[in-house]
Protein backbone atom coordinates (compact mmCIF):
# COMPACT_ATOMS: atom_id res chain seq x y z
CA UNK A 1 0.00 0.00 0.00
CA UNK A 2 2.07 2.87 -1.41
CA UNK A 3 -0.58 5.64 -1.89
CA UNK A 4 -3.39 6.67 0.91
CA UNK A 5 -3.30 10.23 0.05
CA UNK A 6 -5.98 11.42 -2.88
CA UNK A 7 -4.27 12.88 -5.68
CA UNK A 8 -5.86 15.85 -7.53
CA UNK A 9 -6.05 12.93 -10.24
CA UNK A 10 -7.66 10.64 -7.67
CA UNK A 11 -10.59 12.48 -7.81
CA UNK A 12 -11.55 11.58 -11.33
CA UNK A 13 -11.16 8.57 -10.83
CA UNK A 14 -14.15 9.20 -7.92
CA UNK A 15 -16.23 10.69 -10.45
CA UNK A 16 -15.59 7.52 -12.78
CA UNK A 17 -16.52 5.12 -9.83
CA UNK A 18 -19.96 7.20 -9.17
CA UNK A 19 -20.22 6.62 -12.70
CA UNK A 20 -20.48 3.42 -12.55
CA UNK A 21 -21.93 2.90 -9.86
CA UNK A 22 -25.02 4.83 -11.15
CA UNK A 23 -25.12 2.23 -14.20
CA UNK A 24 -24.59 -0.80 -12.18
CA UNK A 25 -21.26 -1.70 -13.84
CA UNK A 26 -20.21 -4.92 -11.52
CA UNK A 27 -17.39 -5.31 -14.11
CA UNK A 28 -16.06 -2.14 -13.86
CA UNK A 29 -15.90 -2.26 -10.28
CA UNK A 30 -14.09 -6.25 -10.48
CA UNK A 31 -11.50 -4.60 -12.95
CA UNK A 32 -11.18 -1.37 -10.66
CA UNK A 33 -11.17 -3.58 -7.36
CA UNK A 34 -8.37 -5.84 -9.10
CA UNK A 35 -5.76 -3.52 -10.55
CA UNK A 36 -6.31 -0.44 -7.68
CA UNK A 37 -3.88 -1.81 -5.11
CA UNK A 38 -1.88 1.24 -5.58
CA UNK A 39 -4.89 3.85 -5.38
CA UNK A 40 -5.69 5.61 -2.44
CA UNK A 41 -7.09 4.01 0.20
CA UNK A 42 -10.80 5.87 -0.16
CA UNK A 43 -10.97 4.99 -3.79
CA UNK A 44 -10.65 1.45 -3.04
CA UNK A 45 -12.97 1.31 0.23
CA UNK A 46 -15.39 3.27 -1.57
CA UNK A 47 -15.59 0.72 -4.41
CA UNK A 48 -16.11 -2.04 -2.27
CA UNK A 49 -19.15 -0.39 -0.65
CA UNK A 50 -20.90 0.65 -3.66
CA UNK A 51 -21.16 -2.87 -4.50
CA UNK A 52 -23.31 -3.29 -1.58
CA UNK A 53 -26.02 -0.60 -2.96
CA UNK A 54 -25.64 -3.19 -6.21
CA UNK A 55 -26.81 -5.34 -3.66
CA UNK A 56 -27.35 -8.81 -5.34
CA UNK A 57 -26.06 -12.08 -5.51
CA UNK A 58 -23.86 -10.66 -8.48
CA UNK A 59 -21.27 -8.76 -6.50
CA UNK A 60 -20.50 -11.53 -3.89
CA UNK A 61 -17.97 -13.36 -5.63
CA UNK A 62 -16.37 -9.79 -6.06
CA UNK A 63 -16.20 -8.88 -2.34
CA UNK A 64 -15.10 -12.07 -1.84
CA UNK A 65 -12.06 -11.76 -3.43
CA UNK A 66 -11.78 -8.31 -1.77
CA UNK A 67 -11.59 -10.10 1.43
CA UNK A 68 -9.15 -12.86 0.61
CA UNK A 69 -6.58 -10.97 -1.54
CA UNK A 70 -6.95 -6.96 -1.02
CA UNK A 71 -3.45 -6.05 0.72
CA UNK A 72 -5.58 -4.07 2.84
CA UNK A 73 -6.84 -4.52 6.34
CA UNK A 74 -9.49 -1.56 5.68
CA UNK A 75 -10.60 -2.94 2.82
CA UNK A 76 -10.85 -6.71 3.90
CA UNK A 77 -12.73 -5.31 6.84
CA UNK A 78 -14.68 -3.73 4.69
CA UNK A 79 -15.67 -6.25 2.58
CA UNK A 80 -16.99 -8.31 5.49
CA UNK A 81 -18.93 -5.41 6.15
CA UNK A 82 -20.77 -5.42 3.23
CA UNK A 83 -21.04 -9.01 2.67
CA UNK A 84 -22.58 -8.77 5.96
CA UNK A 85 -25.10 -6.00 5.00
CA UNK A 86 -26.34 -8.15 1.57
CA UNK A 87 -27.20 -10.82 3.96
CA UNK A 88 -26.62 -13.84 1.65
CA UNK A 89 -25.10 -16.79 2.75
CA UNK A 90 -22.77 -17.64 -0.43
CA UNK A 91 -20.76 -15.35 1.38
CA UNK A 92 -20.86 -17.61 4.47
CA UNK A 93 -17.30 -19.77 3.49
CA UNK A 94 -15.33 -17.19 2.76
CA UNK A 95 -16.37 -14.78 5.65
CA UNK A 96 -15.62 -18.02 8.00
CA UNK A 97 -11.94 -18.33 6.54
CA UNK A 98 -11.39 -14.56 7.06
CA UNK A 99 -12.67 -14.59 10.92
CA UNK A 100 -10.38 -17.66 11.29
CA UNK A 101 -7.49 -17.19 9.56
CA UNK A 102 -7.10 -13.56 8.92
CA UNK A 103 -4.07 -11.86 10.27
CA UNK A 104 -5.76 -8.95 11.04
CA UNK A 105 -7.80 -8.67 14.20
CA UNK A 106 -10.65 -5.95 12.84
CA UNK A 107 -11.11 -8.02 9.66
CA UNK A 108 -11.49 -11.52 12.34
CA UNK A 109 -13.81 -9.47 14.16
CA UNK A 110 -16.36 -7.79 10.91
CA UNK A 111 -16.52 -11.19 9.53
CA UNK A 112 -17.65 -12.74 12.43
CA UNK A 113 -20.44 -9.80 12.73
CA UNK A 114 -21.33 -10.38 9.09
CA UNK A 115 -22.12 -13.68 9.83
CA UNK A 116 -24.54 -13.33 12.38
CA UNK A 117 -26.06 -10.93 9.87
CA UNK A 118 -26.32 -14.10 7.33
CA UNK A 119 -28.41 -16.34 9.51
CA UNK A 120 -26.50 -19.30 8.91
CA UNK A 121 -26.74 -21.78 11.02
CA UNK A 122 -24.01 -23.79 9.35
CA UNK A 123 -21.53 -21.17 10.71
CA UNK A 124 -22.30 -22.09 14.59
CA UNK A 125 -19.38 -24.52 14.76
CA UNK A 126 -17.01 -22.02 13.02
CA UNK A 127 -18.08 -19.39 15.33
CA UNK A 128 -17.56 -21.65 18.59
CA UNK A 129 -14.16 -21.77 17.34
CA UNK A 130 -13.25 -18.58 17.16
CA UNK A 131 -14.46 -17.64 20.51
CA UNK A 132 -11.35 -18.55 21.32
CA UNK A 133 -9.35 -16.46 18.90
CA UNK A 134 -5.96 -14.67 20.92
CA UNK A 135 -7.75 -11.43 20.30
CA UNK A 136 -10.40 -10.17 22.58
CA UNK A 137 -12.62 -7.96 20.38
CA UNK A 138 -12.58 -11.11 17.62
CA UNK A 139 -13.60 -13.59 20.68
CA UNK A 140 -16.78 -11.67 21.65
CA UNK A 141 -17.21 -10.56 18.33
CA UNK A 142 -18.13 -14.89 17.56
CA UNK A 143 -20.05 -14.90 21.04
CA UNK A 144 -22.21 -12.50 20.53
CA UNK A 145 -22.59 -13.64 16.82
CA UNK A 146 -22.64 -17.66 18.30
CA UNK A 147 -25.58 -16.54 20.52
CA UNK A 148 -27.71 -14.62 18.06
CA UNK A 149 -27.17 -17.07 15.71
CA UNK A 150 -28.43 -19.51 19.03
CA UNK A 151 -31.20 -17.47 18.95
CA UNK A 152 -32.45 -17.15 15.88
CA UNK A 153 -32.06 -21.43 15.92
CA UNK A 154 -34.50 -21.56 18.84
CA UNK A 155 -36.84 -19.34 17.71
CA UNK A 156 -37.09 -21.09 14.11
CA UNK A 157 -37.50 -24.33 16.11
CA UNK A 158 -40.99 -23.18 17.88
CA UNK A 159 -44.11 -24.80 16.07
CA UNK A 160 -45.22 -22.21 14.37
CA UNK A 161 -42.10 -19.93 13.44
CA UNK A 162 -41.29 -19.49 9.78
CA UNK A 163 -37.12 -19.39 8.94
CA UNK A 164 -36.49 -15.95 9.41
CA UNK A 165 -33.50 -13.86 8.63
CA UNK A 166 -31.62 -11.89 11.31
CA UNK A 167 -33.95 -8.58 11.40
CA UNK A 168 -30.94 -6.35 12.72
CA UNK A 169 -27.40 -6.52 12.22
CA UNK A 170 -25.24 -7.12 14.81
Amino acid sequence: MTQLRMRDEDYATLAKLEEAFEKKDLKYFTSFLRNSKDLPLLLRVHAVCMLEHIGNESVVSALCKVLKEDSSPLTRHEAAFTLGQLGLKSAAPDLIQAMLTDESPIVRHESAVALSSLGDQSSLPHLEKAIADKDEDVRNSALIAWEYLSYLRRKNETKDAVSQKPKIRL
